[in-house]
């Protein structure tokens, strides 16, 4: 795949204005680029009365496929900050990372921002809709989540999963400073 072709088929990700992700997104669209704004939900209490609203995951971000060669039309677009970039060139973010993002939102199961997680155990999801996807282990109240991590933006989204569905990756057994740890499932 040439470069050309590459970038048209990876994802990229904008800087937003604070609470503009939306707004972002749906300019875009309309200016026919292709936008991901991963969301989730939650309850807000007011005084008088709850209201479940929809938050972005990656708050200040929209994810774009391709066509940052319309650079002018994006930056121009009320709200886009940047085009998160790497030596002054767009930063393409891995597919199988938007992938794993896409499918954690879509599965249907209750799905949280997470801190970004730089350590820790690595797993698979072996069975259901989430098969495949790869993510950190954590344990939060009792309930264990997988953390998918988009290093590029030092941001992570997590979701619950069954302790059955899980598999630890042999080739990713050793942290960084090269110990086994072998803590990650004695809880």
């Amino acid at each position: 795949m040439n470069n050309a072709s590459k970038s048209q088929s990876s994802w990229f990700a904008l800087y937003t204005r604070h609470k503009h992700e939306k707004v972002v997104a749906r300019a875009l669209e309309s200016k026919g680029l292709e936008t991901f704004l991963p969301l989730y939900s939650t309850t807000r209490r007011w005084q008088d009365r709850n209201k479940v609203i929809s938050l972005p995951l990656f708050p200040c971000y929209v994810f774009l496929k391709g066509n940052v060669d319309r650079r002018l039309d994006i930056l121009t677009t009320p709200g886009v900050h940047s085009i998160i970039s790497t030596a002054g060139q767009p930063a393409a973010i891995p597919s199988d990372v938007m992938d794993a993002v896409r499918r954690t939102v879509e599965s249907g199961a209750r799905v949280d921002p997470h801190p970004f997680l730089k350590h820790g155990e690595m797993v698979r999801i072996k069975g259901g809709i989430l098969a495949g996807v790869k993510g950190i282990l954590v344990r939060k109240k009792n309930v264990l989540r997988l953390v998918v991590s988009v290093e590029m933006l030092g941001k992570a989204v997590a979701v619950e999963v069954d302790a059955d569905l899980i598999e630890q990756l042999v080739e990713n057994r050793r942290n960084i400073s090269g110990v086994v740890r072998s803590e990650a499932f004695a809880h």
